[in-house]
C-alpha cells in the first residue's frame, strides 16, 4: 500500500506496519477513521470560502498520537473540531475502575490497551443550524495473563437551538437507515441509549434531540460490529450537511444569538461533568488536553436563573429536551 497522502495528515502507525498488517483490526480502524476525518472536514470546508481546517498531528510519549483538525471563526462554522487518536499504553487505575463499573471483567490491575477513534463536535455560527457530535471508536485491552478483550462504541447526536421538526426527522431517518441495513431493532435500542446517556442530570433535560449511542459492541462477531460502526460513521455527512446547507444563511436576531450561547453553556456542563470520553481522556497519562477539550464552544454564556418565556420557540425546545420524542 502506498502512503495515503489524501488524508488530513500521514497515519500515526508506521507505513511498513500498515502495509503488512492489513487484516489487523487496529490497522483497519486507523485507516477507516482517517478517511472519515478527511471526508467530513472536506464537506464542511465547502461552506468556508476563506477558511480551512488547521491540522495538528501530535505524538504521545507513552505511545501513539493523534491528528486534530480545528476550524475557528468561519462563516458557517464558529468552531469545529474533527479529531482522531491512535494511542496505546498501560491503563491507569482510574480507567480500570471506570471499566469495571461498566461491567468489564478485568482480573488484573496491570492492563495494556490500544484505542483508536474519531471524535467531532461542530458548533455553527447561525443559531438555526444545530450542533452535531459524533464519536466512533475501537478499544482493545490485554491483561497480564495474555487475555484480550475488544469492543466498539460510538454514536451521533444532534443539539439544535431552535426546533425544526423536519430537520430532526431527516437526521433520525438517516441514522435509522444506517442501522436498519444490519438489524431493524438496533435503531430504537440505540436511540433510547442516546436519550438516556446525554442527560444534563442537574438540569433535568437532555443535551439535544438525540440520535444513536452504543458501547461495548462485540457481537455477533467483531467483523459484524465493525461493519455496523462503518455504516453509522458513513451516515454522518448525509444526516448533517444538508441541515447546514438549509439553515446557514437564515436571518437571526440578537436574542436568538443569546439563546444559542445559553444553550452552549448546557453543552459545556454535560461535557465537563458527565461525559465518559472526556473523563477517560483526562485520566489517561500523557493526555492532550487541547484535543480532549476541543468539544467546547468558542463562546458560551450563563445567566442567573434564566427561564424562557412561556409559549416561545425557546420554551418549545425545552419541552422536547425534557421529554424525548420519537422522530421516525
Amino acid at each position: 500500500m502506498e502512503p495515503n497522502m489524501d488524508f488530513m495528515a500521514k497515519p500515526l502507525t508506521e507505513q511498513a506496519t500498515l502495509n503488512i498488517a492489513t487484516n489487523d483490526m487496529k490497522v483497519r480502524m486507523e485507516l477507516f477513521v482517517l478517511g472519515i476525518q478527511r471526508d467530513f472536514c472536506r464537506a464542511l470546508e465547502s461552506f468556508e470560502p476563506n477558511q480551512k481546517f488547521q491540522v495538528d498531528r501530535w505524538e504521545r510519549v507513552e505511545g501513539g498520537g493523534g491528528i486534530s483538525c480545528v476550524l475557528q471563526d468561519g462563516e458557517a462554522i464558529e468552531k469545529g473540531g474533527v479529531n482522531i487518536s491512535v494511542v496505546h499504553g498501560t491503563l491507569p487505575k482510574e480507567a480500570i475502575a471506570q471499566m469495571r463499573s461498566r461491567g468489564k471483567i478485568l482480573t488484573s490491575d496491570k492492563v495494556t490497551f490500544f484505542a483508536s477513534g474519531i471524535s467531532s463536535v461542530i458548533h455553527p455560527r447561525n443559531p438555526h443550524v444545530p450542533t452535531i457530535h459524533f464519536n466512533y471508536r475501537y478499544f482493545e485491552v490485554t491483561e497480564e495473563n495474555g487475555a484480550k478483550q475488544a469492543w466498539f462504541g460510538g454514536g451521533t447526536d444532534l443539539t439544535p437551538y431552535y426546533l425544526d421538526e423536519e430537520d430532526c426527522r431527516h437526521f433520525h431517518s438517516t441514522l435509522k437507515d444506517a442501522c436498519d441495513t444490519h438489524d431493524k431493532e438496533l435503531y430504537l435500542k440505540f436511540k433510547k441509549w442516546c436519550d438516556d446517556y446525554f442527560v444534563v442530570a442537574h438540569r433535568g433535560e437532555r443535551r439535544g434531540v438525540g440520535g444513536i449511542f452504543f458501547d461495548d459492541l462485540e457481537e455477533p462477531t467483531a467483523e459484524d460490529a465493525f461493519r455496523f460502526l462503518q455504516s453509522c460513521a458513513h451516515a454522518v455527512i448525509p444526516s448533517y450537511v444538508p441541515l447546514v446547507e438549509k439553515n446557514k444563511d437564515k436571518l437571526y436576531t440578537p436574542a436568538q444569538r443569546e439563546w444559542q450561547l445559553l444553550r452552549r453553556g448546557r453543552y459545556v456542563e454535560f461535557n465537563l461533568l458527565y461525559d465518559r470520553g472526556t473523563k477517560f481522556g483526562l485520566f489517561t497519562p500523557g493526555a492532550r488536553f487541547e484535543s480532549i477539550l476541543m468539544s467546547l464552544p468558542l463562546y458560551a454564556k450563563w445567566e442567573y436563573c434564566h427561564s424562557p418565556k412561556s409559549d416561545s420557540e425557546e420554551q418549545r425546545l425545552l419541552e422536547v429536551l425534557k421529554i424525548p420524542r420519537d422522530w421516525v
